[in-house]
């Protein structure tokens, strides 16, 4: 199947209303992992690549192209997306490599330079056909759009969107990344105010420390794509340590890091579900 486009993806999911979820790529595993979850379950996943990721790899291209690969052979419909970027540079190398849609991540700038450098993404991107989401938290929030109690306000979001032309915005709305329990208090009635301002997308960061209960209520406010990364890391490396734990003279990297592969597509799978209403 040819690359699917993330905001073909976003804008389909708005409309029913459901959730689309937004897996990040660690390394090529993860990204076959969650490649067979959407064929499993026949529903269309959005492949993330974030800057620490590159970073990781020693550059984007190695990643990015070995999970372009991976999605164009999919059965499903797969898109691969550039998860917060900081540096503009780096969406300008997405973009050339091929990515069809880029986060550049200015949640934690005071607002004015948040929008200049959104604004100025966005126009080069949308000039390669290329769909941009952005991010907007509390003005100053120390540790960023999504630290703890930091909210996003419609009124300033509204003029943020207008502002800069993004074509999906990242809230804050309770989330919290890299949370190791589904302990998060999402504000479902701030969910429903933003999404009655805006007329994009919204997009909800930090997903593995909210329950899935949480979540579809989030889903039915109006959040549409739904990021996670956490909470299918811990269940690759949860199945690497049992199977390592169960011999200890295994040294073929492949036959523990399979199990973990296979875990993340099992809970990936049923995700995918959840996001899209269809199981809750």
């Amino acid at each position: 199947m040819t690359l699917a486009s993330a905001a073909d993806l976003i804008r389909e999911a708005a409309a029913h209303p459901r959730g689309i979820a937004a897996f990040n790529v660690i390394h090529l595993e993860t990204a076959e992992a969650l490649v067979a979850a959407s064929e499993r379950v026949e529903l269309p996943v959005i492949l993330q690549i974030s800057q620490n990721c590159a970073k990781y790899h020693g550059g984007l291209e190695p990643i990015a192209l070995a999970t372009l690969a991976v999605a164009r052979r999919a059965a499903t419909p797969v898109a691969v997306h550039l998860d917060h970027a900081e540096a503009p540079e780096l969406v300008d190398e997405a973009i050339d490599l091929g990515f069809g849609s880029v986060m550049f991540d200015g949640g934690a700038l005071p607002y004015d330079e948040n929008v200049a450098l959104t604004a100025a993404v966005v126009k080069r991107a949308h000039a390669a056909g290329v769909y941009v989401e952005g991010e907007l938290g509390e003005v100053g929030g120390k540790d960023g759009a999504h630290a703890p109690g930091v909210r996003t306000d419609p009124a300033e979001a509204q003029a943020f969107v207008a502002e800069t032309g993004v074509d999906a915005l990242a809230v804050a709305v309770g989330s919290s990344h890299a949370m190791l329990d589904r302990s998060a208090s999402l504000d479902i009635e701030l969910i429903a105010r933003l999404h009655a301002a805006l007329d994009v997308p919204l997009v909800l960061h930090g997903s593995s420390g909210v329950a899935d209960a949480v979540i579809a209520d989030a889903v039915r406010a109006g959040m549409t794509k739904i990021n996670v990364s956490t909470h299918l890391n811990g269940f690759f490396t949860r199945a690497v340590r049992e199977k390592l734990a169960a011999d200890e003279r295994l040294v073929d990297s492949r036959k523990y890091v399979a199990p973990g592969r296979d875990a993340v597509t099992e809970e990936a799978a049923r995700m995918l579900r959840l996001f899209a209403l269809e199981s809750v």
